[in-house]
């Protein structure tokens, strides 16, 4: 199979080549948090050539975020993250699809945002949430690649790596009080980007089946000794029960929140990435004067769906919920994965009828 020009210097390696770049484009990579630890690993993974990248984060661009925050410029702040991140990625490789989710992930989404994915990427600053992903990725035989940062320190490992050692095995879970961040404490801007670059390094080898896995071993960095050290862990069979069970309890909770408040669903109707339909009849009131928003009325979305493209963003509205809300249903049957529709339609936007 051809490949892109742009991928020639690694097709010449021995270790990847052709068979290694189509499992690259075959691969599907989680990235969970698009801050400082994500934004390198999306940067490298989407020039690699990794066919398919999934970008979750709530946040939104910041101005304090840019010194380490490589992926974003000024003009980004005030973006959802995830958008930003994806119109970034598609300027550094256009071969790449990204699915966005916009959301940070909790105990009700976590299991239908990851199931698609064969490796998650533990980007976040929130240990509650690395129990989360980590007990959803044993769960679901997933490898986690995580790392995390303090001030001049970082830290990387690979957990639930070919039935090898898990984050419970290695942080047990105590009462969580108040852990220390970057936003509370600083960090050196470089810092993210050096572990960033380290996390995408082991999500590559993972995907080409090269070189040692950091499973089972805990990597430490010191950027201002500039060190590298590195202790072993072992799996821990109390541990590993308690992240399965937890998983599972995670696994069932399957449906993602479809519903948008009318203050997201306006900053949809103004994002390029995002599709609006209209699904009212064309002579109902009042109308929004977006160009994001097409007219199909519901009658007609069945016959329509074929048109739209699964992965596509798509939200639905209508004059009170109900009709968005049973095509969001179709839908989603229907295998189509970032569908929304607005919470109790248009007339909660309280729009003067006007023609």
């Amino acid at each position: 199979m051809e490949h892109s020009k742009r991928y020639s210097r690694q097709l010449d390696l021995s270790e990847i080549g052709s068979l290694g770049q189509q499992k690259l484009r075959n691969a599907k990579v989680l990235v969970i948090g698009a801050g400082g630890l994500g934004c390198p690993v999306l940067q490298i993974l989407a020039a690699a050539g990794v066919g398919t990248l999934g970008i979750v984060d709530g946040d939104v661009v910041d101005e304090t975020n840019l010194h380490r925050q490589l992926l974003y410029t000024f003009d980004d702040c005030g973006e959802n993250k995830v958008n930003a991140a994806a119109n970034a990625i598609h300027k550094i490789n256009f071969e790449i699809k990204t699915n966005v989710y916009p959301d940070f992930v909790n105990e009700s989404n976590i299991a239908f945002i990851t199931k698609d994915y064969d490796i998650i990427v533990d980007c976040t600053d929130s240990i509650a949430t690395r129990y989360l992903i980590n007990d959803i990725s044993v769960y679901m035989n997933k490898p986690m690649v995580y790392a995390s940062i303090h001030k001049f320190e970082g830290q990387i490992s690979v957990f639930n790596f070919q039935n090898g050692p898990s984050y419970r095995c290695l942080f047990p879970e105590k009462e969580i009080g108040n852990i220390p961040n970057c936003v509370t404490t600083g960090v050196l801007g470089v810092l993210p980007n050096t572990l960033g670059m380290l996390q995408a390094t082991e999500v590559l080898k993972i995907i080409l089946g090269i070189g040692s896995i950091l499973s089972g071993r805990l990597l430490i960095y010191n950027a201002l000794e500039l060190s590298f050290n590195e202790m072993e862990f072992v799996k821990n069979k109390t541990q590993l029960e308690i992240g399965i069970e937890k998983g599972k309890q995670l696994s069932q909770n399957k449906k993602q929140n479809y519903e948008l408040d009318k203050t997201a669903f306006l900053e949809k109707c103004t994002n390029e990435n995002y599709i609006i339909i209209d699904l009212r009849e064309v002579h109902e009131l009042p109308k929004l004067k977006y160009k994001s928003i097409q007219n199909i009325p519901f009658s007609e979305i069945e016959k329509h769906q074929n048109q739209l493209v699964k992965s596509q963003n798509i939200v639905f509205f209508c004059q009170s919920g109900i009709r968005s809300k049973k095509a969001v249903e179709l839908l989603v049957n229907n295998g189509y994965t970032n569908i929304y529709h607005l919470q109790n339609g248009i007339q909660s936007l309280h729009l003067e009828t006007t023609t």
